[in-house]
């Protein structure tokens, strides 16, 4: 099977989740985290595990391989939004150094994953870099662009570029605005979700001109998510293949134009593991390999 981890959009083959209970634990464990973390309001655990197994049911029939982490000591509820501490390559593994301070034990935790599975690494990002992988999204199989926000800084750009260029991948640097500033959780991921090779989904109103126009000259149609559906996650879409989307509820006028552009939609509640948190379908998940396909 011919695969690659330079994609958003091919056939899912393989994937990792933080499940819930690991990142979760207990009522106790969110009272006492969820204000610092920056959280909207307190998630209820019930209903958050409710919700999470049936998204976990969603991406299992969209993937052919879904690798449960195990839970690690010293980690935050965030750990659930399991994208943000690693960035795949068909060369290895990339560790990322969080920007967000509550996050820095994550990727180590990555890490251990990684070598228990027999995945290569191909290196790390280090201080004072930070680069955290919702800031991160393959455009195709040789170009990947990277968000310039709070979460991820200049140095940390540097670096990732000093271990993909030297291996021909083009890495283009799209510059975010302030927008809420730096306790938000906002990359570029949160304004950008590719679903095919011609098909992405932004939110324009902060997306970078020259970044936008990038698209374009690339080929790609844009599904514009609405003002009133960006704080919803409208803009952040997980292709399980070309034009088969998972997008959280509450986004009617978002999904509505993915219908229209040929895409098939899958939605899933996600009032306590998305929304409370900032994060959508491609925060909860680390795409690994994808087919490539003729």
């Amino acid at each position: 099977m011919n695969l690659t981890c330079h994609s958003e959009y091919l056939p899912l083959h393989s994937v990792l989740i933080r499940p819930l209970l690991e990142a979760f634990r207990d009522q106790a464990t969110i009272a006492s985290q969820w204000e610092r973390l920056n959280y909207l309001s307190e998630p209820g655990l019930e209903a958050a595990i409710e919700q999470y197994t049936k998204f976990e049911s969603t991406l299992g029939a969209g993937a052919r391989e879904v690798y449960r982490m195990p839970r690690r000591d010293g980690l935050t509820l965030d750990a659930l939004y399991c994208r943000d501490a690693s960035i795949a390559t068909d060369f290895g593994m990339i560790l990322c150094r969080m920007g967000k301070e509550a996050r820095r034990e994550e990727p180590a935790s990555h890490r251990q994953v990684f070598d228990a599975m027999g995945i290569p690494i191909l290196g790390s990002i280090e201080a004072p870099g930070t680069l955290e992988g919702g800031d991160v999204a393959w455009l195709d199989t040789q170009t990947l662009a990277v968000g310039h926000s709070y979460r991820t800084n200049a140095s940390g750009i540097e670096q990732l570029k000093a271990l993909l260029e030297p291996k021909g991948i083009e890495v283009i640097v799209a510059d975010l605005p302030h927008f809420r500033g730096p306790s938000d959780v906002f990359h570029l991921m949160s304004i950008l979700s590719p679903v095919d090779s011609d098909l992405a989904v932004v939110y324009s109103p902060l997306t970078p001109i020259s970044f936008r126009n990038s698209l374009l000259d690339r080929g790609y149609g844009l599904v514009e998510v609405p003002e009133v559906e960006f704080d919803t996650l409208g803009s952040n879409v997980l292709a399980t293949g070309p034009r088969q989307c998972i997008l959280a509820k509450g986004n009617p006028q978002t999904e509505a134009a993915l219908r229209k552009a040929g895409c098939r939609v899958t939605t899933y509640e996600g009032s306590e593991i998305s929304l409370k948190g900032g994060g959508g379908p491609t925060c909860l998940t680390r795409p690994y390999q994808r087919r490539l396909q003729g």
